[in-house]
């Protein structure tokens, strides 16, 4: 297991500022970049947000695959646990969702129950998600991780004890929805009304008639002309001139309203768990929808049984591919990384990734905008070794609920 600083920031974390910085640190992209890093050195996804049953329907996710994926809020490789690949490696440049992963990880193996998971990661304003905690999960963690959780902030209070309340609403993105929530009652909108819809048709009337108008807001309007306005979704720099490219008008303020409808509208809301996070600020309840895919209990012993193939890296993903034996692999998961590498780096990558390709192996990643990045960015003699599955990528990419991405795109190894 790789050691673990989870205290680190961006000033002390040389992974992270590998991977983010690329000008220097006095031009406006450098400070830009330094900004952002700032940011995303703490607890930025207590959820993730790509879609994982999409993502396990393009891998043709099958028993004893090998797999090695980026873990962000860790929701995708639980679910990947539920068809009992051989082993996961996970990879996070930022040591917080590291310790998060772990953590997650450790609720399966060592609470009694899947309804004391269910509890610490599904539901909110549980008192005794800490107690639980010390009672059955920090006796089996690491030393860093639990350190981790039992520091204790400004307020008194230890890391862990935010599962007693709604760790969703924390990180980056929890609190940048936070800020989201309030600027919209600031214009007479309150978005957790969105629960109050029973149809299709009645989830597009509110936005439609709530949701949009923001849009034309001039503080919105301001807001999303600026870069770090939007550092609270994730979006680096970079991601940011991606999604800009495809607006006229110098604000992403039109994308965002498409994204955001396709949230809203394209899915009835009991069988969206992200629209329930973005607009109400939590997990439905057993009445009002369904959990992740990793928290329904059919999955639960599957889950359980296989925590064990899992490895979490404090590493970047062509760190820990050249490590690995060449055929070693057969499904990578790269999420939205690439949208922040330099050619450089990509090439660097997909040079690893192909070397350690098993025959077939799948790469399936997410972008900002619509089209592929390695179209024009990836060494002919690279891209011809892998077969872009175009039509099937657009069609799982409709499927995606959780409607933050452009584009989905699944390359598969072609034959000797």
């Amino acid at each position: 297991m790789t050691d673990l600083a989870p205290d680190a920031g961006f000033r002390g974390n040389e992974k992270l500022k590998d991977a983010l910085l690329q000008h220097a640190p006095l031009s406006a992209a450098g400070l830009s970049e330094r900004l952002f890093g700032l940011l995303f050195s703490g607890l930025v996804y207590a959820q993730i947000w790509e879609d994982p049953d999409v993502d396990m329907q393009a891998m043709d996710l099958a028993e004893g695959a090998r797999i090695v994926t980026i873990g962000s809020g860790g929701c995708n490789m639980l679910a990947y646990l539920s068809r009992r690949p051989a082993s996961i490696d996970v990879v996070d440049l930022n040591p917080n969702h590291v310790a998060l992963n772990r953590l997650k990880l450790a609720a399966f193996r060592h609470l009694p129950n899947h309804a004391s998971v269910r509890r610490l990661l599904g539901e909110q304003s549980v008192a005794t998600n800490a107690r639980m905690y010390d009672s059955h999960i920090a006796p089996n963690l690491d030393v860093a991780t639990r350190r981790y959780w039992e520091t204790r902030g400004v307020s008194g209070r230890r890391r862990i004890s935010v599962f007693n309340r709604n760790i969703y609403r924390t990180g980056l993105l929890g609190r940048f929805i936070t800020i989201g929530h309030l600027i919209a009652r600031s214009h007479g909108v309150r978005l957790e009304e969105l629960a109050e819809t029973r149809s299709l048709r009645e989830q597009r009337m509110f936005f439609d008639s709530r949701i949009a108008p923001l849009f034309d807001k001039p503080l919105i309007r301001w807001l999303t002309r600026r870069k770090s306005s939007l550092f609270g979704l994730g979006i680096p720099p970079q991601q940011y001139d991606e999604l800009a490219s495809l607006a006229d008008d110098g604000t992403i303020a039109p994308v965002l309203r498409h994204r955001l409808e396709k949230l809203c509208c394209h899915f009835l809301l009991r069988d969206n768990y992200f629209a329930w996070q973005a607009f109400m600020r939590r997990y439905p309840k057993p009445d009002e929808g369904i959990l992740p895919t990793y928290l329904h209990e059919r999955h639960y012993p599957a889950i359980r049984q296989s925590v064990d193939r899992v490895t979490v890296h404090h590493a970047n993903f062509t760190e820990l591919l050249g490590k690995k034996p060449a055929g070693s692999v057969d499904r990578y998961v790269l999420l939205d990384a690439q949208d922040w590498m330099t050619e450089q780096q990509l090439n660097a990558l997909w040079t690893e990734i192909t070397r350690t390709a098993a025959d077939g192996a799948r790469v399936i990643f997410r972008t900002a905008a619509e089209e592929s990045i390695l179209t024009d960015k990836l060494a002919p003699a690279l891209l011809g070794q892998w077969n872009y599955q175009a039509e099937r990528s657009q069609a799982l990419n409709r499927q995606d609920r959780s409607a933050i991405y452009g584009g989905f795109h699944i390359y598969e190894k072609r034959g000797e």
